[in-house]
């Protein structure tokens, strides 16, 4: 989503770092192209202003421009300055221990809000608890449809009985407290633009609910726009914070750099993709750190938790340190993987990268290239995955008919595949024993 101002703030920062000491003159120029490369970004422009004078007056600070490193100083002080922006700190989302709690969730049409509903729902389960969704949403044609669908996709269940909300969701704490479900997330209509009769309705809600948190879906491909959404719907409605879908679109960030500065509400989450699992918790600092293209090892770090086996990892890493690494090893760790997201999005959390998805385009990262290995090893018997050398000519044939590849596929996959065996062998000595020592890396276990 920021890779248009990731690599214009990556550009500002590498004039400044070629010019050692830096004169005040310096600093306002730089100030400048970040100001028009925020401005381009779609952020607020009372965002940007307050945004840039603190910058500036810690930039040219005695301790900032005395400093060996002004440059890289700056860049500490514009990463400070964007996570106080992006919120600071992350705020957690808490449910009371009142049951049913109660999530409204609002937002005009098209921000995704009722995928939000169940993406949160998703994510609630994870920690033990046991939502239930709510289709309050009957102006838009087919909301009420869509939300069964994706409680059916989830196994959540979905009600929505009677023909006024207020009616529904009343209809719908009854039903949670006696069927034993902790939390209620209900869906509110929504409307193209905000209008006053979307706004009745959502109060109505609001107050026959008595909500415990009304969460704003709020679509980051908007920009400043989402900033008078948001402004509005806390006017009516007290929003306690904001949910950011559709993050990983082409959007240019200006809703995600704005919101939280404009109206003092935290974001809670984001929608990172289309699948139900795509909802994360919003870190500033991270944010910061990734804008900045410093990667963001932390939240790659927690994806590999949540969907990783981590024993299975643990085994696969040895037996491949140990020179036992198999096919059938690869195979399992390839589907690992393949949980995790797009390799591009893995990719871009690391740091070192700035440009984001940018700068690894001409890597050509093809993930469909996961997919056909994974077919053309499932495409092998038990003993082929587990010895290799034994696949002739004819067992290649076989294999590429069945994974729907060509023999020229399966022996580069092949070729490839003992190549790194080979390299671990060479390294460990073929006996498990410790890797040598690596240059730059004094100490690293085997």
């Amino acid at each position: 989503m920021f890779d248009a101002l990731t690599g214009r703030l990556d550009g500002i920062f590498r004039k400044l770092r070629s010019r050692g000491k830096l004169h005040p003159k310096q600093i306002d120029a730089a100030l400048e192209e970040m100001r028009t490369a925020l401005l381009e970004a779609d952020v607020a422009l009372e965002v940007v202003e307050d945004f840039l004078g603190r910058v500036r007056t810690r930039a040219l600070s005695e301790e900032v421009m005395r400093s060996l490193t002004p440059a890289q100083q700056v860049v500490k002080v514009v990463r400070d300055e964007l996570q106080a922006t992006l919120g600071g700190t992350q705020v957690p989302f808490q449910l009371p221990s009142a049951r049913p709690a109660v999530v409204m969730m609002a937002g005009v049409q098209g921000s995704g809000k009722t995928t939000a509903c169940a993406k949160l729902a998703v994510h609630l389960r994870s920690k033990g608890r046991r939502p239930l969704l709510v289709a309050a949403d009957l102006w838009r044609p087919a909301a009420v449809e869509q939300l069964r669908t994706l409680g059916a996709e989830i196994g959540v269940e979905v009600v929505s009985e009677g023909r006024d909300a207020v009616k529904v969701v009343k209809h719908a704490l009854k039903h949670a407290s006696r069927e034993g479900h902790d939390v209620v997330i209900i869906d509110t209509a929504g409307r193209l633009h905000v209008d006053e009769e979307m706004m009745r309705e959502a109060r109505r809600v609001r107050d026959a609910a008595k909500p415990h948190h009304v969460l704003m879906a709020c679509d980051a491909m908007t920009g400043q726009d989402a900033v008078v959404q948001a402004r509005a719907f806390m006017r009516e409605v007290d929003t306690t914070g904001f949910i950011l879908t559709k993050l990983d679109g082409d959007a240019r960030g200006g809703a995600a750099l704005s919101i939280t500065a404009v109206t003092g509400r935290p974001v809670f989450f984001v929608g990172t993709g289309e699948r139900p699992q795509d909802l994360e918790p919003f870190y500033p600092d991270r944010m910061a750190s990734r804008i900045l293209g410093m990667g963001d090892v932390l939240t790659l770090i927690d994806k590999a938790q949540e969907v990783v086996d981590a024993e299975r990892a643990a085994e696969s890493a040895k037996r491949l340190l140990e020179a036992r690494f198999t096919l059938e090893d690869f195979l399992v760790q390839m589907r690992e993987m393949r949980k995790l997201g797009p390799l591009q999005d893995l990719l871009a959390m690391l740091p070192g990268i700035p440009g984001g998805k940018n700068a690894l385009k001409d890597l050509q990262i093809d993930d469909r290239q996961l997919v056909r290995a994974e077919a053309i090893i499932s495409s092998m018997t038990l003993e082929e995955r587990r010895n290799p050398a034994i696949i002739g000519g004819s067992r290649r044939q076989r294999i590429a008919r069945g994974s729907g590849t060509t023999t020229a596929e399966v022996n580069a996959l092949l070729k490839e595949f003992e190549a790194v065996r080979k390299m671990m062998k060479t390294m460990m000595g073929g006996r498990g024993k410790r890797m040598p020592r690596i240059p730059g890396l004094p100490g690293m276990p085997g």
